[in-house]
């Protein structure tokens, strides 16, 4: 009897070995991925560098790269270098879905920043979710991308204000500004960037929709959408898209005769909106952006206009100003959590309050949205003609 039980509590013994060995192979397998040793604070690019909407990553990924080198050249984060692992999504959701994965398994990641646009960002949250790893977009703007039904997404940031508030901003100016009381509108029925903008701005806007058209990204004419609304008694063009589709509307619009004010979002913010349009057909359109040099937010924008025009030769859109911020927030929240932990790093990024950046002073709030103002440019003939900073009534 003596015997069985020696033997059994050997093998108790065992078991109980063997079962906190394995758990912690598991703890140390997830957690050797990073080490608060590193000598580089690394942080992975997520981005649509090839494809349909690359001209808004390769904007961010320009102005991240000024901010690492500044960073560097001022001694770094913490003291240790920034370095970035950068991969190309090619604009695909997929792609970027497995460009997440495959920075998950990145030694030593401290952070990834990216994807630009929210489809693309919205397939990575999986990934960055079961890794842990803190996930900065500087651009995705649709309202679900930082929370779902069961509560805030713990490591999900961004640096843009989101969907709901350029829609209302958007409505508000219409009303307002404009004086707008019939609105259509055209609008991306693929998109949930476009949906979540629409849906916002119909709640808002103080006058009646008169009339919603809808295309398909990718699509090229839009003569038979634009000769049926033609005739319609409206004040206003909403169009949430981006700026492919929307230059093209925009050109053919104006080349039918169509000459109301075209309202957009900032999928607007690049210059090949007015490529595609042509510059004399982009007068009387008005759309939200998070940056503008005319009417700056803050201090640091003189400074980050002279070097940026400095280092590229081109004056920087709010899709640079955005990477560009996204860096430096993420360099508050390592240096006020005083580690590159990813709960420490995560904790402080959730508690930023008063942050001053060149695209406002912002404070995350409890979904993890960024507090500030828009600022809604005027165009006439392709150039900027008006700014407006406008904060929600």
């Amino acid at each position: 009897m003596k015997k069985w039980m020696k033997l059994g509590l050997v093998f108790a013994s065992v078991a109980l070995l063997t079962g906190c060995t394995s758990a912690n192979s598991g703890s140390q397998s997830k957690n050797e991925k990073q080490s608060t040793n590193s000598d580089t604070v690394k942080v992975g690019l997520n981005y649509e560098l090839s494809g349909a909407v690359s001209a808004y990553a390769q904007q961010q990924k320009d102005a991240l790269e000024m901010a690492k080198d500044e960073i560097n050249e001022a001694g770094g984060i913490l003291g240790k270098k920034v370095e970035f692992v950068i991969k190309d999504n090619k604009s695909e959701t997929a792609e970027a879905a497995s460009v997440a994965a495959s920075l998950a398994n990145e030694k030593d990641l401290v952070a990834v920043i990216g994807p630009a646009t929210s489809g693309a960002f919205k397939a990575t949250i999986p990934n960055m979710k079961k890794a842990g790893i803190p996930a900065i977009t500087p651009s995705g703007t649709d309202d679900s991308i930082t929370k779902d039904k069961n509560g805030v997404y713990e490591n999900i940031f961004r640096t843009c204000f989101q969907d709901s508030f350029q829609g209302v901003i958007l409505a508000q100016y219409a009303s307002h500004n404009l004086k707008a009381n019939r609105a259509l509108i055209i609008g991306d029925n693929s998109s949930d960037y476009a949906k979540g903008l629409t849906k916002s701005f119909k709640e808002t806007f103080e006058g009646e929709v008169v009339g919603e058209e809808n295309f398909v990204a990718k699509e090229k004419d839009f003569k038979a959408i634009l000769t049926k609304v033609k005739n319609k008694e409206f004040d206003v063009i909403y169009l949430p898209g981006y700026y492919e589709e929307a230059g093209a509307i925009i050109k053919q619009a104006r080349e039918m005769g169509i000459e109301q004010p075209i309202l957009g979002a900032d999928g607007f913010s690049d210059p090949k909106l007015v490529d595609i349009a042509g510059k004399d057909n982009v007068t009387n359109v008005f759309y939200t952006s998070h940056f503008s040099e005319t009417a700056p937010a803050t201090d640091k924008v003189s400074d980050f206009v002279a070097n940026f025009k400095k280092r590229y030769d081109l004056t920087p859109s709010s899709f640079n100003a955005l990477g560009y911020d996204s860096l430096y927030l993420l360099k508050d929240a390592i240096e006020r959590a005083d580690s590159t932990d990813h709960a420490a790093v995560e904790k402080a990024l959730s508690e930023t309050k008063d942050f001053v950046g060149v695209t406002g002073v912002m404070s995350i709030d409890e979904n993890h949205n960024p507090e500030k103002a828009a600022v809604v440019i005027g165009l006439e003939k392709g150039q900027e003609a008006s700014a407006e900073v406008v904060e929600p009534k």
